[in-house]
């Protein structure tokens, strides 16, 4: 679990609007100080614009149930994510370990994962 991440971006238009179908704003600031994005007021995820090229990173959110994983997947993808892993179990993982990967506008690996079993 992770309270905040925060890292640069190349286009700060396009990740705010890929990262915002699965987060909502807390606090926005110019694109050099970035946004916060955090569901219901848990950990959160900061973007800022830079020239920088960042490192590609790993990102996983942690979602309630496996239908929030899915509706994840989809709406990555529609916001031009590019698919690194449909939503399905990873017994290697664990057995309700039920993730979906994307690759979002710079490279960056986004899982989101469910814990718990089957509803």
């Amino acid at each position: 679990m992770f309270d905040h991440v925060k890292f640069g971006v190349s286009d700060y238009a396009a990740s705010k609007a890929f990262f915002l179908k699965a987060r909502t704003v807390v606090s926005e600031g110019l694109p050099t100080y970035g946004v916060e994005l955090s569901p219901k007021g848990k950990a959160s995820l900061c973007l800022y614009q830079t020239e920088e090229k960042p490192a590609h990173l790993h990102l996983a959110f942690t979602a309630e149930n496996r239908q929030q994983v899915e509706a994840f997947y989809r709406a990555a993808l529609e916001a031009g994510g590019k698919d690194n892993g449909a939503p399905g179990l990873r017994p290697n993982y664990h057995a309700n370990y039920y993730a979906a990967f994307v690759i979002g506008p710079d490279g960056h690996n986004i899982e989101v994962v469910c814990h718990e079993a089957e509803a």
